[in-house]
């Protein structure tokens, strides 16, 4: 079951840097503008963090959404995947790398700052 209505505002963000994430991911793998397995491995991290953040309850949870964010933002400048921001194959290319730049970044940043509230807010020993 979905609690989006209990995560804080930090954690409804990470959930939506997540979710524009995997759909800039999407739109470069359909586009054919990636050079990825058949099933990424970047696309099922951040599929799987945001499903985490949408269905577990705990103060702990928006750590996966940060981690997969961080995670796939190695990988794109690993493989050089950061070209495309600066010399795109396309216009598509352009903006799905950008939407999926800052989705990441900001992902990884409400993520840890969603799991450090939630320590400050919730009493010792309860999740």
């Amino acid at each position: 079951m979905f609690r989006l209505t209990g995560l804080s505002a930090t954690g409804k963000a990470t959930f939506s840097a997540l979710l524009a994430a995997g759909a800039a991911f999407v739109v470069l793998e359909v586009a054919g503008l990636t050079d990825t397995p058949p099933i990424p491995p970047g696309l099922v991290a951040i599929v799987l963090a945001a499903g985490l953040l949408a269905a577990v309850p705990g103060r702990w949870t928006p750590v996966a959404g940060a981690v997969a964010a961080l995670f796939n933002l190695v990988v794109m400048f690993a493989v050089g995947a950061q070209e495309r921001l600066v010399d795109p194959e396309s216009a598509l290319d352009l903006m799905a790398g950008w939407v999926l730049l800052v989705a990441l970044i900001i992902a990884s940043v409400t993520g840890t700052a969603a799991a450090f509230r939630n320590e400050e807010t919730d009493p010792v020993g309860k999740d």
